[in-house]
């Protein structure tokens, strides 16, 4: 198993995890800072269990930046489909590829498979024909309501003076699609995406969500053979996660989103990367740096112990 280090942050840029032994907690706060290189931005390591900040890279901008998520919102997208029975594992779609919402270029990237996609491949190909197709199968309403409540639109408690991303109500076909894909009507803070990708991580555990299957299989297809397979570093740990390149409503540019847990299959910590002028692949690489760390230094784990939060 990766590490299992438990420690509660502290406020600020580059934070102190002060339950942590020493050695711990500065290996993995290097490994952060070096990960990220001076990058505009944000990364944040979180514990599963216990639900607390182990290292961070200027927590402030995790806290209070909001932005689009783009396609690092599908797996709740999907979730909303699978849990409304909208969809389920074996739904498939051909990808259309050239795509135009309302003004929005919308191309998908990946490789062109000549097969329909089902729920899981589409996810891990972050399909944008596929999820803006098929999200028309969810009223607007049941799409706000399913992303507020995998806390979009709430403040965490992870560090204080943080601000709340917002969830809009689509009031047409084209605002529901781009919203769920992250390009309209949602904006999250790192911190947010964060707490609820360890939701995601707590369900992947366990037994009790079979329906979600796809979420996880597409999750860990990302970091294998799809589009968030830079994230994946060298070694025998699997990672599980999802890139996302969001437009930015100030200028002409866009913004890297990752945000994963490692190992796929008992995930004990969550990363969520946020780079500023970014590209999702860019986010990706930093993530690979600290997930490859994090596997390096298995034999250096400490034997805390912590309550799981809830």
């Amino acid at each position: 198993m990766l590490l299992r280090w438990i420690g509660l942050c502290a406020a600020g840029g580059c934070l102190s995890c002060a339950l942590l032994p020493s050695a711990a907690q500065s290996a993995l706060q290097r490994s952060v800072n070096q990960a990220m290189g001076g990058k505009r931005g944000t990364a944040i390591v979180l514990a599963v269990d216990a639900g607390q900040i182990l290292a961070a890279y200027h927590l402030d901008v995790a806290a209070r930046r909001r932005a689009f998520p783009g396609s690092s919102i599908k797996p709740f997208t999907l979730m909303a489909l699978l849990e409304r029975q909208a969809v389920d594992a074996h739904t498939s779609w051909v990808c259309k590829r050239p795509l135009n919402i309302a003004g929005h270029r919308l191309d998908c990237s990946h490789p062109a498979t000549g097969q329909p996609l089902d729920a899981a491949a589409a996810l891990a190909y972050s399909c944008n024909s596929y999820f803006t197709s098929l999200a028309t199968r969810l009223t607007p309403a049941q799409l706000q309501e399913s992303l507020i409540e995998d806390g979009f639109a709430s403040a965490t408690g992870l560090a204080p003076e943080e601000a709340a991303g917002n969830v809009a109500l689509a009031a047409s076909r084209d605002e529901l699609q781009l919203q769920a894909i992250g390009d309209w009507g949602v904006q999250v803070t790192p911190l947010e995406l964060l707490h609820a990708y360890r939701h995601v991580a707590l369900r992947a555990r366990g037994s009790g969500s079979p329906e979600l299957a796809p979420v996880f299989d597409g999750l860990a297809g990302s970091t294998g053979y799809g589009m968030a397979r830079l994230a994946q570093p060298d070694g025998n740990v699997r990672v599980a996660g999802k890139t996302g390149t969001a437009n930015s409503d100030e200028g002409q540019w866009t913004h890297g989103w990752f945000a994963g847990y490692a190992p796929a299959e008992t995930p004990e910590f969550v990363l969520v990367v946020f780079l500023e002028h970014g590209r999702g692949s860019d986010a990706a690489d930093v993530a690979r740096h600290i997930f490859g760390a994090l596997g390096a230094n298995e034999k250096a784990k400490p034997s805390l112990t912590a309550g799981r939060k809830p």
